[in-house]
Order: structure tokens, then sequence, then C-alpha cells
């Protein structure tokens, strides 16, 4: 259990975008152990307030969340989870990173730590996880907020992430990643990327640095399961509880007229566009991502 300092260079990048910043120390990183894989997690404190968890999407980890944590600290209690295979949680020994598998890490990890109930928060890999989850255990979610992900994803946007999660995982430098990142996520300036890749990718003992998540993941010749397409629409068709979907004006993963089917399965649901922003949305454009997080969980 580690008290992680925030990075004095994303608190000035969130000043500077306009996101709202509570004052306080930096996360706690802690571990658990569930079915076997070590699981951390990002705890931003505030215990007793309702509980917001945070599930990323692929290769991505629980730090995407930090200026989120930032705005909702002084009122809700923000836990981040790295997802197997991501972060500085256990990678799969079997490489087995199925949906199912999935869903067994994170049930067993709210059991754990006991955050019942909860408002869930979650984008791409991480909004497929939230869907499954909440139909699943609707006495769990409070409300959830399914961000830029659906049953159905856009075949363009998909062979995009895959062509760039391809590329050679091993780089000389850390500002080689910073200036490849730079051309994939145009839309964040530079500073806000450097702070945020820092947690993605770590240095191998060669003095080269690669990425954190699991090599087979990153393994161009790897077959991908499809998203279990009429699974999903199913568990959207479950959900009962209050549910913002969030797409990026620019995504090119997230069609509106999926996003708009989604709401119309929903019991009690409704669809907010962030312009200027594509596909990971809350990083994009950071502020306006905020308002509609915020205006939707402190509604009653």
């Amino acid at each position: 259990m580690v008290t992680v300092q925030t990075d004095p260079n994303l608190l000035a990048q969130a000043g500077k975008t306009g996101v709202t910043v509570v004052s306080g120390d930096g996360p706690t990183s802690r571990e658990i152990v569930v079915n076997g894989l070590k699981l951390h997690y990002l705890d931003w404190g505030n215990a007793g307030a309702p509980v917001v968890l945070f599930l990323h999407g692929g290769s991505q980890t629980a730090h995407m969340w930090d200026f989120c944590a930032l705005a909702l600290r002084d009122r809700y209690h923000c836990v981040a989870l790295d997802q197997r295979g991501h972060g500085d949680s256990d990678w799969a020994s079997d490489g087995d990173y199925s949906l199912e598998k999935h869903q067994g890490d994170i049930e067993g990890f709210i059991r754990e730590v006991g955050i019942v109930p909860f408002n869930l928060v979650g984008l791409s890999m991480g909004g497929q996880n939230s869907t499954v989850l909440t139909a699943n255990n609707p006495d769990w979610v409070k409300k959830v907020v399914i961000v830029d992900v659906g049953p159905e994803v856009q075949g363009e946007g998909i062979q995009e992430i895959k062509s760039f999660t391809s590329l050679p995982d091993e780089l000389d430098s850390f500002e080689e990643f910073v200036e490849r990142v730079a051309v994939y996520s145009h839309l964040r300036p530079i500073e806000q990327i450097r702070s945020s890749l820092r947690h993605n990718v770590k240095q191998l003992p060669s003095g080269k640095w690669t990425w954190k998540t699991d090599k087979v993941l990153r393994d161009p010749s790897r077959s991908r399961e499809a998203p279990p397409t009429e699974y999903l629409w199913k568990c959207i068709a479950k959900i009962a509880c209050p549910a913002l979907i969030v797409r990026g004006g620019e995504s090119k993963v997230f069609a509106e007229k999926t996003g708009i089917a989604m709401v119309n399965l929903m019991a009690n649901a409704k669809m907010v566009t962030i312009e200027k922003a594509g596909h990971r949305v809350s990083g994009d454009n950071p502020v306006d991502f905020e308002k509609a997080l915020v205006q939707f969980l402190d509604a009653n």
C-alpha cells in the first residue's frame, strides 16, 4: 500500500485544460489477489462517500481516470482498477483475456474490496465489461456510464487501434513513445500525453522501453475474438438503472446509431456526444466529459 504522489505536470495540465482539481494527496496504490491473479488499483480515498468504480479501455491503465478523480474526490470515493494484463496488474499466465475471465476478476474484486453498491464508469473494453457487470448484478450498480462502445463497433476504428498497438513495442527512449502517441492522439496536448504515458510504459533491463500491457494483447498475429454482439445486446436490454451513453464526436469506433439503439432498449438511459473527442473521450476532451459525468452522477 503506497500513496502515489499526483504528478505535478498532470496537475498543471489539468489546470490548463480547465479540469476541476480538488486538493489532496494522490491516490493510494493497492493490490489484491483475485482468482490467483494480482490486481492493482488506485484508491482516491473519501471512505463512506458514494463509490465510483472506473474501468479503463484496452492498452490503458487505471491512471487514465486521474482527471476525473481529481474533480470528483471531494464527494465521491473514486476507485480505478487495472484490469488483467494492464498497468500494474498481473498478466494472465494462460493468455486468456476473454469477457468471462474479465467478469470473474471484476466481480471477485468488488466482493473482496466491499464497495457495493457503486456507480460504474467504463470506456471501450471497460465499457463492455461495465455493460455485462451491470446486467448480471443489478443490485450492485446504482448508475452506469458506458463510454464510446456498444454491442457493435465500427471496423475502421478497431483496425486503427490494432494497427497502433501492433507497431514495434520496444523503443530506445520514453520520448519516442511520447512522439508516437502524439501522432495517434492528436487531440491531446503533448504535456498531457507525457504525464499520462509514464503509467503505460516501463523500462526493460536492456534500457529499452515498452508497454506495460501484456505482449499477447499486442501480438499482431494473435487471433482476436469478435465481440459477442448478440449477448451484449441482451445485456443492454437488461439494464434498468440510470445509464449514460457517452460518444466521442470524432469517434471511429462507436456509431451514433448504435448509441441511439442502446438508449431505446434501456429502461432509463440517455446519450451525450462530446465534441472534439475521439474514442478516448475522457482524455481527448476532459473538460466536457467531466461536465457530463458530474451532471449525471450528481443528479437525484
